[in-house]
């Protein structure tokens, strides 16, 4: 668990030899899955009062679930630990079908703030498991996304982890297989297990569409073109946010000479800024803006006032919201319904 965040703005302004400066990566922070997700919450409390049960972290970030405690949000773990009748908002990671059938028995409400694009890998494990195919689902053991997809068709669905698990994978029939993918990792090292898996199993059939969603691969593009010209790359995101973890890999990947993960400004280290002229900021895709701007504060205090936006891609993609929560008290259609809060890009 991170730190409450400390002190801010104590950063000094160190001597470098050139210019000191910002490249400030977008798109970056909330996406349209995140923000959906989020204000389920807040509407379901809005709407039915406190408390509101979470299961799991309703998206990963300690900040946003902090703020939604403090709201009368509730999060567990489990369905079983939910009041018989309660609400319960089910993470915008997914959940498998058993969970449902749990929240179900135990009468609970269900609300699903599952990303429309989690929604899909799923209707996509579904699918193929009728047609009788052995699912290789690229992804992180544990991770909740993974354990919900998985859970759609866990006799036909192997995971596989990493490239090199790639070689060494076993199939039934290599004649009737299919990858698919978790939707946060890294577009390069997916791509990776992809080529090695169809080196062994050349009839390895491809999902209908991409299943790396949108927001992680726009992400990564701009990160790469901030890390080429970085000393520094600072990532906001929390440590159990997959796409915010592979940000920095990435960066690496491309060229910054370094790269942390911090889920607030007061975690920046001083040290961090010896010697470094370009600083290269981002944020995973449940990251609040105001998280970034606070670092941009932290970072003008020690000298790196002078911010550049480099932006690779426009998103406008919106969701609309749970089908229960389209309206408010008075039973009109919600401002809300469809898209949510506007999303700084700068």
């Amino acid at each position: 668990m991170p730190r409450i965040p400390g002190a801010r703005n104590r950063l000094k302004d160190t001597p470098v030899a050139g210019r000191k400066r910002v490249l400030l990566a977008a798109p970056r922070g909330y996406c349209a899955g995140v923000d959906r997700a989020v204000i389920a919450v807040e509407k379901a409390l809005e709407h039915y009062g406190a408390p509101v049960y979470v299961r799991k972290q309703i998206v990963h970030n300690i900040h946003v679930v902090s703020e939604l405690e403090k709201k009368g949000a509730i999060f567990v773990e489990e369905v079983d630990e939910v009041p018989t009748g309660s609400h319960i908002v089910f993470s915008a990671h997914g959940v498998s079908p058993a969970v449902v059938q749990g929240a179900a028995d135990r009468g609970l409400q269900a609300i699903d703030a599952t990303c429309p694009l989690v929604t899909k890998v799923h209707r996509e494990a579904v699918r193929f498991a009728r047609d009788d195919f052995q699912i290789l689902l690229i992804g992180h053991e544990g991770h909740e996304e993974v354990e919900g997809t998985a859970g759609e068709a866990p006799e036909h669905t192997t995971l596989v982890g990493s490239p090199d698990e790639a070689d060494t994978v076993v199939v039934k029939d290599p004649d009737r297989v299919v990858w698919l993918s978790q939707t946060t990792l890294s577009v390069d090292e997916t791509m990776e297990t992809v080529r090695r898996l169809r080196k062994r199993f050349p009839n390895l059939q491809d999902p209908p569409s991409d299943d790396i969603c949108y927001a992680t691969q726009n992400r990564q593009v701009a990160i790469k073109k901030v890390a080429t010209d970085a000393d520094l790359v600072i990532v906001v995101g929390s440590a159990n946010s997959s796409n915010s973890v592979r940000l920095v890999e990435v960066a690496l990947e491309y060229g910054a000479k370094a790269a942390y993960r911090v889920d607030y400004a007061s975690e920046v280290k001083q040290e961090w800024l010896d010697g470094v002229e370009t600083v290269g900021v981002t944020s995973g895709a449940s990251v609040p803006e105001e998280l970034v701007q606070e670092l941009l504060e932290d970072l003008a205090a020690a000298g790196y006032g002078d911010v550049t936006q480099v932006k690779t891609a426009e998103e406008d993609l919106m969701f609309s919201l749970p089908k229960e929560l389209r309206k408010d008290i008075s039973g009109r259609t919600d401002a809300r319904a469809i898209g949510g809060r506007v999303r700084a890009t700068a």
